[in-house]
């Protein structure tokens, strides 16, 4: 489970009732909302909020290293909390759907000298494809 808006407070960030609320909805695990989604779930909290908000907070919050922003195709880029465990992603071909998942091994030592082309690497992303048993069932 994401502990984001515990890290919020720890490092004293200014909560108020909008940030919260953006906060809360991408609070959680295995969660990896667009925007929109983001917006249309902090709606429903607090009506008043405006798109242009969302937008903003979720822009912090990338800044602040609290959210990783995810591209993992063409569609919306989606907003992930899970900013402190390293993880790679599982996505759905069909629908998009995203889970994090934590293989064993070292990415990194699996890339050869030779094809680092000089490169000092510092970190990888690998995203999984695949059908979500959701898509696989239809």
């Amino acid at each position: 489970m994401s502990d984001l808006l515990e890290r919020l407070r720890g490092r004293g960030w200014r909560m108020t009732a909008q940030r919260r609320v953006v906060a809360e909805v991408l609070d959680g695990e295995h969660v990896h909302l667009t925007a929109d989604e983001v917006h249309s779930r902090a709606v429903g909290k607090l009506p008043e909020i405006s798109r242009a908000t969302v937008y903003n907070t979720l822009g912090e919050l990338v800044s602040l290293g609290e959210v990783i922003e995810v591209a993992t195709d063409k569609r919306a880029k989606r907003y992930d909390p899970n900013a402190h465990r390293p993880h790679h992603h599982l996505v759905c071909a069909r629908c998009g759907a995203i889970r994090d998942v934590h293989p064993t091994g070292n990415p990194l030592a699996d890339l050869p000298d030779s094809e680092r082309f000089g490169f000092t690497v510092s970190d990888v992303e690998v995203t999984y494809r695949g059908t979500c048993p959701n898509c696989a069932a239809a």
